[in-house]
């Protein structure tokens, strides 16, 4: 078994089609309408879906916005530096809701981005070399 996707309802798709694409680097790889259903499903990601888990972008053509409630956590992306990610990410119009810095109590560094729907994307850096050894 394997991680195939996460799914997120959004309100408005180009708008978050967007914001993945452009200001977070990843690619669209498939996009979908279903006219009879009324919505359209849109997949993206950093790799093809093949060998990545990506994103389903799931837009109801008749809902505007969603009640996110306080089950939802966050998606996490792995960066080589999250402090550069941020400014990279203000830079192209992003929204960072935490700045790069230690996780409290802990030495990992953190940031936090929302997504145009509000939806948190969680940040951490990673030392590319340690995963190579």
């Amino acid at each position: 078994m394997r991680m195939l996707h996460t799914m997120l309802r959004v309100g408005n798709l180009e708008q978050s089609l967007a914001f993945y694409t452009e200001v977070l680097g990843m690619t669209l790889l498939r996009k979908r309408d279903y006219e009879e259903g009324r919505f359209t499903l849109a997949f993206v990601g950093y790799g093809d879906e093949a060998n990545n888990t990506v994103i389903e972008l799931t837009h109801n053509w008749d809902t505007s916005s969603y009640d996110l409630g306080n089950g939802y956590g966050h998606i996490a992306l792995g960066v080589e530096d999250a402090y550069k990610a941020c400014e990279d990410i203000k830079a192209r119009g992003g929204n960072v809701v935490r700045e790069a810095g230690p996780m409290k109590g802990g030495v990992t560094v953190i940031a936090f981005v929302e997504d145009p729907d509000g939806y948190k994307i969680e940040l951490i850096q990673q030392d590319v070399n340690a995963q190579n050894n």
